[in-house]
């Protein structure tokens, strides 16, 4: 029995969901679930419109598609991913989305330890990583799922 995807949930909570353009820690107009709307420094004056659920949903979909797609087109992540279920497959998109494919690509270590099923050891080297001191407890919570492979009792899906 396959599970299914809890990638659009999972990264509209980690990232959080803004419904008007604001300005993101880097400076950039920014909206939905950490869409860049264009250039830091730009006011956001220029961005006056309200985006609903669906159009959210719609957005992410196709950001979780490019990313998803990038990750298949890199042989070591795709690799890892052959070996992941569901929720450990979502963690690395979400890992992808994040910090972008190019980011994800540099776990070097941990891809290893995830095309050798050593769970215990990939959550060691997601969090050994700049990336888990910059979100310390997203890592947390995304390195408990790869280590466990389930989503309880880190998310409630």
């Amino acid at each position: 029995m396959s599970q299914k995807s809890e990638i659009i949930p999972l990264l509209r909570q980690e990232e959080g969901v803004r419904y008007t353009p604001y300005i993101d820690s880097l400076g950039y107009p920014t909206t939905g679930v950490g869409f860049k709307l264009g250039p830091a420094g730009v006011p956001l004056s220029h961005y006056t419109f309200t985006l609903d659920d669906d159009t959210i949903d719609a957005w992410l979909c196709s950001y979780v598609d490019a990313t998803h797609e990038a990750m298949t087109d890199n042989d070591d992540i795709a690799q890892a991913l052959t070996h992941c279920n569901q929720p450990r497959q979502d963690i690395l998109t979400s890992m992808g989305y994040q910090m972008g494919v190019s980011g994800l690509a540099g776990f070097h270590h941990m891809l290893s330890a995830i095309v050798d099923e050593n769970w215990e050891e990939a959550a060691v080297q997601m969090m050994d990583s700049t990336w888990a001191k910059q979100t310390p407890e997203r890592a947390s919570r995304h390195a408990a799922v790869m280590h466990n492979g389930q989503w309880s009792p880190t998310y409630n899906f």
